[in-house]
């Protein structure tokens, strides 16, 4: 049902994206991967754009090769061209896993991609190929299942050269040969432009659209609900029936599908079709999917528009609007409109907190790939896995499911830049563990096979946007009541370490966590914590908002979050009522505000 709902909004014709530039006496043709029309087993990976500046196709099927990718490409005229692939050997200990081969027009080239072992992104040559016809075939054919990816194929007639790997000159050609910028449409003026499709962006959208304003609501991946939906499966957490605001959480209630655990091998218990079903039901709300934001146009610490690439067909959109909302968890609207952020650790000594650090520092909190195996009638195997992380009698993770503690990061790796290493460092856990249990300890694992591993990221921490006020610890734990009291928070403070047995077997390389809660009674979250103290019409809800590190590992549960999200949703109703800003909202209307948030 749901891909029907997508194939509405992409229709076939848009689905596979190329172009071509003549460049004198030259002949260019650039295929971008997830632009295949038919992906077969492959997957669309966007979570390292920034890096990147474009999504990828993943042949991720667990150990086993996934079905064929396929597309048709127009060439401007027959002739010999020479063929060019980027990808990456993603787990060089010393050659990776991830092997593939293209096909034209079902001959293989010569090379097999995937094994250099380097794992850099670049550029590596296929060969020539002859095109003796208007268009081509190509086939991407996956030879393990293991992870091997490929960002883009460029053909060209007239030089040997190899094309450009540094981003800024990579970015040129992009534009040239896709025309990227000129085919920029133009999607319409919305009240509220809500960048983010997690339970805070799909509540805030809702709220607002609701009270009557017209709201975009912009997801990055194909699913709304973010570390809640099928592809990444969290539960809910959070408590919402202790709410000094009892009303404050009905939203929330309508998406939560129940508490099916985290890491759960069955996609439905996480609701992707209810939440999915609740937005297209809203008359005043759009919604666009598998829409990567990376642009912001601001003038005068105002937010105009934003600029956004579709993950599979490159179309570029771009929506104006009067208030702005990140609901991105990375602060990435934030980022890109200039607003003031903090990533990592406090010290002491700044904030004046017991828990922060002794010295201030880029530690956060990881990010997880669950998964789950299931059991089945007949034995199974599962290859040796020299390239993944080693595991051993010594020590191993007996367990047929993960749950939340399987999580990489730390301050070891940036959860922003460094996104694709964290996935990759968690599938070499994941896989290397898994090949332990089958290899080694068969009585218990010959009749399980791993039903789902999570490719997408569930990300705790990143960049924490700084608005007028900066929830502290004392905040938390003396229960500080502010005029302003909004959202109820219940959930400890729940900050993540690296496992010391962990630590021991990985140092420096942890991908298993431990914690301790620090129980609080029920508390609030001031509203100057939900929009920017320096962009003048950006409202934030989610784990990006005002808050230091040690408050932040309370009110980052997503049920908390969804009700951060309520609250933008009404705070953008009477500032565009008041024609005023989120910051008017509290300096002139807090009383209005605050019944709104009562009833």
């Amino acid at each position: 049902m749901m891909m029907n709902d997508f194939l509405k909004i992409y229709p076939l014709s848009l689905i596979f994206f190329f172009c071509l530039l003549r460049l004198g006496a030259q002949e260019q043709v650039l295929v971008e991967t997830e632009s295949f029309h038919q992906k077969g087993g492959w997957v669309i990976d966007q979570q390292s754009f920034p890096v990147l500046h474009s999504s990828y196709l993943m042949a991720h099927g667990m150990g086993r090769p996934v079905a064929d990718a396929r597309a048709t490409v127009k060439f401007p005229k027959k002739g010999t061209y020479k063929v060019w692939l980027r990808t990456k050997d993603w787990a060089p200990y010393p050659v990776g896993p991830g092997k593939f081969k293209l096909y034209v027009d079902g001959k293989a080239l010569a090379p097999t991609f995937g094994e250099s072992g380097d794992s850099a992104w670049k550029w590596y040559s296929g060969g020539e190929i002859n095109v003796e016809k208007d268009s081509v075939e190509l086939v991407l054919q996956d030879l393990t299942g293991f992870n091997g990816r490929i960002d883009a194929i460029l053909f060209s007639n007239g030089s040997d050269a190899e094309p450009p790997n540094e981003l800024v000159a990579l970015d040129k050609l992009r534009n040239e040969l896709l025309g990227l910028r000129a085919g920029l449409k133009e999607m319409g003026d919305f009240d509220l432009v809500v960048v983010g499709g997690g339970v805070a962006g799909t509540c805030a959208a809702i709220s607002a659209a609701r009270l009557g304003l017209k709201v975009a609501l912009i997801q990055d991946r194909p699913l709304l609900g973010g570390n809640n939906s099928s592809e990444v499966r969290v539960h809910l957490m959070g408590d919402l029936d202790k709410s000094y605001y009892p009303k404050l959480g009905r939203i929330v209630r309508e998406l939560d599908n129940g508490d099916p655990g985290n890491g759960n091998p069955n996609a439905k218990e996480y609701g992707d079709a209810r939440k999915f079903a609740i937005v297209k039901a809203e008359k005043n709300l759009s919604l666009f999917v598998n829409t990567h934001v990376y642009q912001a146009e601001t003038e005068n610490n105002i937010v105009k528009a934003v600029v956004g690439r579709d993950i599979e067909t490159n179309q570029e959109k771009r929506f104006t609007g009067k208030y702005f909302a990140d609901c991105t968890g990375d602060g990435t609207l934030g980022f890109l409109a200039g607003a003031d952020f903090r990533m990592g650790r406090e010290s002491k000594q700044e904030t004046g907190e017991t828990l922060a650090a002794d010295k201030a520092d880029d530690f956060t909190l990881g990010t997880s790939n669950l998964w789950a195996s299931l059991p089945v009638d007949s034995v199974t195997t599962f290859p040796e896995t020299p390239w993944a992380l080693t595991f051993s009698d010594e020590y191993h993770i007996d367990e047929e499911q993960s749950d939340w503690q399987w999580e990489t990061g730390f301050g070891n790796f940036n959860t922003i830049t460094e996104a694709e290493q964290i996935r990759d460092h968690n599938l070499r856990a994941v896989y290397g563990n898994w090949s332990y249990l089958k290899n080694h300890k068969r009585d218990k694992y010959d009749k399980r096979d791993l039903a789902w591993v999570a490719y997408i990221g569930g990300k705790r921490e990143s960049r924490r946007l700084l608005g007028d006020h900066i929830l502290t610890q004392m905040d938390i734990q003396e229960g500080k009541i502010y005029p302003d009291a909004t959202v109820t928070a219940t959930w400890t403070i729940d900050l993540h370490f690296p496992d010391k047995k962990n630590s021991l077997y990985f140092p420096d390389e942890e991908f298993f966590a431990g914690t301790k809660h620090i129980r609080v009674a029920p508390y609030t979250i001031p509203y100057r914590c939900l929009y920017s103290r320096n962009i003048n019409n950006l409202f934030m809800a989610g784990r990006d908002i005002s808050t230091t590190h040690v408050a932040f590992g309370s009110t980052r549960v997503m049920r908390t979050c969804g009700m951060m999200g309520e609250v933008v949703g009404m705070a953008a109703f009477l500032a565009k009522e008041h024609q005023t800003t989120p910051r008017g909202v509290y300096e002139k209307h807090l009383p209005e505000f605050m019944g709104m948030i009562k009833d």
